[in-house]
């Protein structure tokens, strides 16, 4: 937790009656009740989930990347794909963290109005009922626009344009859909559900005012800081569906797919060249599955005890975000070329999130916001991308879009 203020662990009033979800549940419920962010994630490979909770909406607000130092402040990030008065970069401070691993106790952060804020806590655990009422955060933007077939066929064409002008070399284009929610549709167990689908995921559930209510199990990592000195970070692109027999070993890439993934790990290692950083461990291109679909991926890894740059983590998120992987290459033009024809606003959709400097949870685990969806009363709004190479072809890209949708929108199946 941030310093000075260290963190004290509390029993969970209660807490003996009530199994780990039901404990979450009440913790999330007295959040949405008392207009709070509240934040629920389970890390790759584990199977345990995590939350935090922030005694001051006002106090999540942030425009700065989080430092990813050790001893910086502990919480949770959700940033957007492009920072604004309407999407704004929250940081929720860890005023209370609790792992369903140690279920019956929480770690409290006193910073700011916590006080106060714990003893109403205490009290709502104390009297909550069972099965506590649920009236998630919502975003006060309208739904963004969809495109059809022909429309986002009319994107991608004016995409490879733009790439043979030589204005970028690759751009990823996007779409949002729309869905109604199925009957009962009940969020923390569509984030249990996707925990169960896809344990190599990093799986969220995030609500805060001003942002909304956001669910997603997205595989890439953006940024990580491990308790023994390690940076990593990954290019992942290039997808092509998991079918049946098929196996990461037998995979065949086709040259659009490898090209698309050298383009951003190429970025990556332009971004250590910013930095005058010369000692990486690179790893890959490997064949890599996540959920239904197979992607290419490289690891790149940096050994900060061994190097003289001890604000390596924040130096770096700061050059990713927004990486070529959900923006494309040269940066700035290829964003420039989003905004003037993408056609909706991407919110929270390819921004970042993850825990930062939490119990059990390393220094920084940062991850790409991809396979999500936005939650809104009645209906879902789901997002996928596409990385355009000159080799693209739209129904193709369309297709895709259509194979990563269905990653997190499985849970709105009934």
């Amino acid at each position: 937790m941030s310093q000075p203020h260290r963190p004290t662990l509390v029993p969970y009033p209660g807490g003996g009656q009530l199994s780990a979800a039901a404990q979450v549940r009440r913790l999330v419920a007295f959040a949405l009740q008392t207009g709070l962010p509240v934040a629920l994630w389970r890390l790759p490979g584990t199977t345990h989930a995590q939350l935090c909770l922030s005694f001051s909406a006002e106090e999540a607000l942030t425009g700065l990347p989080p430092n990813l130092e050790p001893g910086a402040p502990a919480g949770f990030a959700f940033f957007p794909f492009r920072d604004s008065d309407h999407n704004p970069a929250l940081f929720l401070p860890a005023n209370v963290f609790f792992d369903t691993k140690h279920a019956g106790q929480f770690w409290v952060n006193k910073t700011g109005p916590a006080d106060f804020r714990l003893t109403e806590l205490r009290q709502f655990l104390q009297a909550a009922p069972a099965t506590a009422s649920l009236l998630w955060h919502q975003s006060l933007q309208p739904a963004p626009a969809t495109a059809s077939p022909a429309e986002y066929a009319a994107l991608v064409r004016r995409g490879l344009a733009a790439i043979e002008q030589g204005a970028v070399q690759k751009v990823v284009s996007s779409r949002a859909v729309r869905r109604n929610l199925p009957p009962g549709f009940d969020a923390l167990l569509a984030f249990e559900e996707l925990q169960a689908r896809y344990p190599q995921a990093f799986v969220s559930l995030v609500s805060a005012p001003g942002a909304g209510t956001w669910l997603g199990a997205t595989p890439e990592v953006l940024a990580e800081v491990t308790p023994e000195g390690i940076f990593r970070t990954m290019a992942l692109a290039g997808t092509q569906p998991l079918t049946p027999g098929l196996t990461p070993q037998k995979a065949i890439w086709r040259q659009k797919e490898i090209e698309e993934q050298a383009l951003v790990a190429r970025y990556i290692v332009s971004c250590f060249k910013q930095l005058r950083l010369r000692e990486y461990d690179e790893i890959g291109p490997r064949t890599v599955v996540a959920g239904e679909l197979l992607h290419l991926r490289t690891d790149f890894a940096v050994h900060l005890r061994q190097v003289p740059f001890p604000s390596l983590g924040t130096d770096m998120l700061r050059l990713l975000h927004p990486t070529s992987a959900v923006g494309g290459m040269p940066r700035q033009a290829a964003l420039d070329f989003l905004q003037q024809y993408e056609g909706y606003d991407r919110a929270y959709y390819s921004g970042f999130l993850g825990p930062v400097n939490l119990p059990q949870a390393g220094v920084a685990r940062l991850f790409v916001n991809l396979r999500c969806m936005q939650l809104r009363p009645t209906e879902a709004i789901l997002y996928a991308g596409t990385g355009l190479t000159i080799d693209s072809d739209p129904e193709r890209e369309w297709e895709e879009t259509e194979l990563k949708l269905r990653t997190a929108g499985a849970v709105l199946d009934g």
